[in-house]
């Protein structure tokens, strides 16, 4: 059933937009918080030592790129407060959807290299790898061609009630 378009001013649109994509980096923000924090402690196991060398630069790499992906979904806070006052929330908004959007291919990347330690550690790097792999795929899917796949399901543009009611919830 097609929604009714939002009257909204582009203010009040930049504004809800960025109310929810704040919404949605306090979702992802946890789970990258959560695996940094893991990732962090790790070394400080009795059982650290025991990484053989790549072990341990795939252990650096997921943390460096949990790291990263915990800055850039922290980014849109610290762009919003440098600029807030200044009368442009339209690209604060357009920024921070950017770098949200590649927040997520670094979490991905992070989670990859994370199963990828853990099962080479506990199974072997054969493993290791195919978990890995599965690991990306799945994240590639669900947070990649997911939204392409619906998106495209959706009626085209200048269709209808249906282009109006995405017209008036962007």
């Amino acid at each position: 059933m097609p929604r009714a378009a939002r009257h909204e001013t582009p203010l009040e649109r930049a504004d809800r937009n960025f109310a929810e994509l704040l919404q949605e980096l306090r979702v992802t923000q946890t789970g990258v918080q959560i695996l940094f924090a893991f990732l962090l402690t790790l070394a400080f196991m009795p059982g650290f030592p025991r990484l053989d060398d790549w072990q341990r630069g795939m252990y650096v790499t997921a943390l460096l790129l949990s790291m990263l992906a915990a800055a850039l979904f922290t980014a849109p806070a610290a762009l919003h407060r440098a600029l807030f006052r200044k009368h442009v929330k339209r690209r604060i908004v357009d920024i921070s959807s950017r770098l949200a959007s590649l927040g997520l291919v670094v979490l991905a990347l992070a989670f990859t290299a994370s199963v990828l330690l853990v099962v080479d550690v506990v199974l072997g790097r054969g493993a290791g790898i195919a978990a890995a792999a599965g690991t990306f795929a799945v994240c590639a899917g669900l947070w990649g061609v997911l939204p392409r796949w619906v998106g495209r399901s959706l009626p085209k543009a200048g269709s209808g009630a249906g282009a109006q009611a995405r017209r008036g919830t962007r």
